[in-house]
Formats: C-alpha cells, structure tokens, sequence
C-alpha cells in the first residue's frame, strides 16, 4: 500500500509541474511543451531530486506511463493526417528523410572520430544523431494547429522513413560493435519488413476504413468508437516495435487509419482529456534524464555546444536540402521540424552507455543533446510557423468550420 501511495504522490508531483512548466512557457510566448521538458529537468535527479534515476528507467512504470503519452499524441496527429495527403508531398518527405539521417549520421561520425574514438565506435555515436523526436515536432505542430499545412505533412512523413533509416543504421552499427559480421542479408530483410508493414498497415488499413467503419458503431457502447480504435492504436503500437520500429509509428498508423471513418471528428474530440492527462508525462520524463552534474565543467559544456551545433546544422540541413522544392521559407519550417531528437537520442544514448561505448560524460553530452534539440527548436519552429505565409490557412478554416 505505501508503495503505491508513492507511486500517486509521483504522479502527483509530474502532472503538477508539468501544468506548471507549460502555463510558464506560454505566458513567456514559447510552446508549452518547452516548459514542461524544463519541468522535468527541475524536479528530476539533477536539481530537486523529486524523482530519482531508479524511477525513470526503462520498463519502470513511469516509464510506461510515459510511453503511453507519447504513443497516444502520435494517435491522435495521425487522425488529422490522412493517406492523401501524405502521397501529395511523398517525394519532399522521402527526399528529407533520406538527407535528414544521412547528413547527422556523416557529421556525428566526424565529430566522435575527432575526439578520438576509433571509427567502429565513432558510428554508434553518431547514431544518436540521426533519428528525429516525432512526439515533440508533432506536440508543437498541434498546439499551432497547423497539422493541415504542407510542411506539417513532409515532417509526419519524414519521420516515419527517418525512423526506419534510424532503425537500420543502428542495426549495422550494433553489429560492427559487436565484432561481428555485417550480415547484408538480415538487414535487407528487417528493412523490408519495416516498409512492407508501414506500406501494408498505412495503405490497405486506410482502404479498409473507408468501406467498413461502420463497424465501429457495431457494439452497444455509446464509446464504442473510441474504445475500439484505442485498441487499434494499442495494438499496432506492440506490432511496430516487432518489426524494430518506434511504437509510436504504429500509433500514428492507426490515427491514420481512424482519421478515415465518419466518426472522425466524434474521436478528435474524445481523445482530448486523454491526451491533457497523459502526454505531459513524456515531456517531464524526458527533461527528468538529465545528469546536470556530468555537465559542470568548460571543457564539458563547450563539447556540449558543439554537438548541439552540429546535430542542429546538420539536421536542418537534411530537411531544408529536402525540402527545397516547396520553397526556402516552408523547407526551412521543415528543417526545424526534423531537429528534434528527444528520447530517440536517450534511448541510444542508454545503449552505448551499456555496451561500454560511452563513458559517463559522453553519455551525459548526448542525453543533454537530445534535449536541447528538443527544447531549443520549438519556439525557433512555433515562430517561423506563425509569421509564414498560410498556404493552407483556406484548407485549415475550411475543416474546422465543418467540424
């Protein structure tokens, strides 16, 4: 009984600073989630101490709870996202994604190298470069309500093709570490299983949808709706992660698929308080990881400052090249939606550390990394989106006076 009365006073403690973070930042005219990423820095091990490293690591169940925030804003921008609108801008995302891995991967690697690892070693580390945070970009792009916009759908798309790049250089990368042979053969194969099941589930699931949502009314339930695409969502989050994808892509797979019912704008609105209680739970956590005390030196913040630099050049010069074709103002929009690593970052980060690649202090810099990427980017990207011109303001007004 104590221990699940400590668990709620935790609870209790994130979603208050959580609140707290956000009603700061957009008073200061910044996202909120900037705010509560900050939140999280505050009240986790490095200055209060209210949450302790043991509580925030993987499989803990602030952890899960964390992962369910994340998995269920992925949702619900996929249900403002349709399959049509995806294939209008699908050579600017694939051209995106594509640069914006190759690129950090090719600056990470020259970095760590300069700082001495051997190139074997050097790769993992720029790993941790590559894979964007869809979950941050996609808080920012929906507390703007700029879903609808063009360069909002490159970035949604190029995410799902960064994350399956990501997830096939690490493959490699893992291997060589591990001193064994570069099996071409299995990672040809993963890969082809990443994009046969975001081809298959994204394609024939929306395809499906369209002809046979009235299934989802078939139960007695007058949340029928709801609950059933929350099982969908569920499920094909588990589903993703067997074929070495985020499970936050088989999330937005599933919103995609749900944005094709009749009840559409029905679960828009029902997933609202789901995602006001839950989602901030990521962002906090996500803040929480960061060991301030490995950071306090010169030599150690300015490496910071480095890496930051080159993970924010190097990503925003991925997704600007790629995007070149929608014009300089919306490409830059959409390098800044690529910049964002978050817990992508982390979670690699936590793998090298483990496998003896990192040292404490190289690890600290690369968390530290990911997280000022996250939280230095959203008000550079809130601030572009808002004076660009609104190519698809019409397009924007025209579905909310619907709704």
């Amino acid at each position: 009984m104590h221990h699940a009365s400590d668990i709620l006073l935790t609870i209790f403690i994130i979603f208050i600073a959580a609140q707290i973070g956000a009603e700061i930042a957009q008073r200061l005219k910044l996202p909120g989630v900037v705010g509560e990423i900050a939140a999280g820095c505050v009240v986790g091990p490095s200055i209060l101490g209210w949450l302790q490293p043991a509580q925030i690591i993987p499989g803990s169940p602030l952890d899960v709870l964390a992962e369910l925030g994340v998995v269920l804003l992925l949702f619900s921008v996929g249900l403002e996202t349709r399959l049509d609108d995806l294939k209008k801008v699908g050579k600017s995302a694939v051209l995106v994604g594509v640069l914006g891995v190759l690129l950090p991967f090719g600056a990470g690697a020259l970095w760590a190298h300069g700082e001495g690892f051997a190139w074997v070693k050097s790769l993992f580390v720029a790993a941790a470069f590559v894979a964007t945070s869809a979950g941050i970009t996609a808080r920012v792009l929906q507390e703007l309500g700029v879903l609808q916009r063009t360069e909002s759908r490159v970035i949604l798309g190029a995410a799902v093709i960064d994350d399956i790049l990501a997830m096939l250089l690490l493959g490699v990368v893992s291997s060589l570490q591990g001193g064994g042979s570069l099996d071409v053969y299995s990672l040809l194969l993963t890969l082809g299983g990443a994009i046969g099941f975001v081809a298959v589930i994204g394609w024939g699931g929306t395809k499906v949808m369209r002809r046979q949502s009235g299934w989802l009314e078939a139960p007695i339930s007058p949340h029928s709706a709801l609950t059933l695409v929350l099982a969908l969502c569920l499920g094909l989050a588990w589903l993703s992660t067997r074929f070495g994808l985020a499970a936050i892509i088989g999330a937005f797979l599933a919103g995609m698929i749900a944005s094709e019912t009749r009840q559409r704008d029905e679960l828009e609105h029902k997933t609202l308080p789901l995602l006001a209680f839950l989602t901030p739970f990521f962002f906090v956590i996500t803040g929480a990881k960061i060991n301030l005390a490995e950071l306090a030196s010169g030599h150690a913040l300015l490496m910071l400052l480095v890496v930051t630099l080159i993970a924010i050049a190097s990503k925003l010069a991925g997704g600007f090249l790629g995007a070149l074709s929608l014009g300089k103002r919306s490409a830059t929009i959409v390098g800044f939606g690529m910049v964002p690593r978050g817990e992508v970052g982390v979670v690699i980060a936590s793998l090298g550390l483990a496998a003896g690649v990192f040292s404490d202090r190289i690890y600290a810099i690369i968390v530290a990394m990911s997280l000022l990427t996250a939280m230095v980017t959203p008000p550079i990207l809130a601030w572009l989106l808002r004076h660009a011109a609104p190519a698809d303001a019409s397009a924007d007004s025209a579905r909310k006076s619907g709704q």
